[in-house]
C-alpha cells in the first residue's frame, strides 16, 4: 500500500504542470485580465490599473487603435506593476482584410501594423484579430485567401518585435461547415492556421463565441497548441451572451480540455463592465468556473 502511494505521488508529481492541476483540482496556471473599456471608473489609466491590480486582476488588454493613450498606458503599466499583454485590432471589422476592394485591405494591413507596433510599445505580446467576413461580396475562399496575402505582409514586422497575430473565432461566417448552415468547423480554422505556417500566428480562442455552434471544449481539443490566448465569457440559447458561469457552458469540461493542451497563456474577459464591484465580480467568476477555484 505504501509503495503503490509512493508511486502514485511520483507520477503526480513528474506530470505537466496543466495535468497536475487537472488530478489534485489546484487551479490552472492561466494569467486573467479584461479589456481596458471595462473598467469604468478611475481619473487616469495609472488610477484604473492601480484598482484593477488591488482587485487581483493579472493584467489589461488595450484597442490599437483605440481611446488609451499607448504612452500613458505605459507609464501607468510600469508605476502599477500591472502588464499590458496585448491589444485588439479594433478597426477590422469595418475595414476588413477581406475585402474585395484592395485600397481598402491595404488600409487594413495599416491597421494590423500599427496594432503590432502599439502592442510592442505597450509591453505586449499579441494583437487579436478577426482577419475578415464572408458576405454577399466575398465567399469563404476569397475571405481565407485575401486576410492570409495581408497577414503574410504583416509577418516581418510581427517577428522583428516578437509579437503574434491571433486569430479570434467570431460570428463572421468564415470556417463555417459546407452545408451554410449555424455550425462552424475547427478543421477548417486548423487547416487556415497551418497555412499561413508562421510561429507568430495562432489562435485566440473565443470561449463564449463558439458555445452558439458546439462544446467549446471540443474546438479547444482540436486546436490545441495553436491556442495562444483565451477570451472569456458566456453564452445561453435563451439570453445570449451573459456573466461567466450563468450560461450553457459546461466549464468544468473547457478547464479539462485546457489541461489536456497544457494550455498556461492569458484569458481575458470580455463581458460587461462597471465600477470596481462589477470588475471584482467578473474576476471571481473567472477564478470559480475558467480556474476551477
Amino acid at each position: 500500500m505504501l509503495r503503490r502511494h509512493f508511486l502514485a505521488t511520483l507520477a503526480a508529481a513528474s506530470a505537466p504542470l496543466s495535468l497536475r492541476a487537472q488530478t489534485t483540482g489546484s487551479p490552472l496556471p492561466i494569467k486573467l485580465a479584461l479589456k481596458c473599456g471595462m473598467a469604468q471608473f478611475g481619473a487616469n489609466l495609472e488610477e484604473k490599473f492601480r484598482i484593477l491590480k488591488e482587485l487581483g486582476y493579472d493584467g489589461v488588454e488595450l484597442d490599437s487603435p483605440g481611446v488609451q493613450n499607448k504612452d500613458e498606458a505605459l507609464a501607468a503599466s510600469k508605476a502599477t506593476g500591472l502588464p499590458i499583454h496585448g491589444v485588439v485590432d479594433s478597426i477590422h471589422w469595418k475595414i476588413r482584410l477581406s475585402d474585395p476592394d484592395a485600397s481598402v485591405r491595404e488600409e487594413g494591413l495599416k491597421g494590423l501594423l500599427t496594432a503590432i507596433r502599439e502592442s510592442h510599445a505597450c509591453g505586449g505580446s499579441a494583437v487579436l484579430l478577426v482577419p475578415g467576413v464572408v458576405d454577399a461580396k466575398t465567399n469563404h475562399d476569397d475571405a481565407c485567401s485575401r486576410s492570409i496575402e495581408q497577414i503574410h505582409k504583416a509577418l516581418p514586422l510581427a517577428a522583428e518585435l516578437g509579437i503574434h497575430i491571433l486569430i479570434e473565432n467570431v460570428w463572421n461566417r468564415m470556417f463555417y461547415t459546407e452545408d451554410g448552415g449555424n455550425s462552424q468547423s475547427a478543421e477548417k480554422l486548423v487547416a487556415y492556421l497551418d497555412q499561413i505556417a508562421s510561429p507568430w500566428v495562432g489562435s485566440y480562442f473565443d470561449i463564449g463565441n463558439h458555445q452558439r455552434f458546439a462544446k467549446p471544449a471540443e474546438w479547444i481539443r482540436t486546436l490545441g497548441k495553436r491556442i495562444v490566448k483565451l477570451d472569456c465569457k458566456d453564452w445561453s440559447v435563451k439570453g445570449g451572451f451573459g456573466k461567466i458561469g450563468e450560461g450553457d457552458i459546461d466549464w468544468p469540461d473547457v478547464r479539462k480540455a485546457l489541461a489536456e493542451i497544457n494550455y498556461t497563456g492569458w484569458a481575458t474577459a470580455e463581458v460587461q463592465g462597471g465600477d470596481p464591484n462589477a470588475c471584482g465580480e467578473i474576476l471571481a467568476q473567472m477564478k470559480k468556473h475558467l480556474l476551477g477555484t
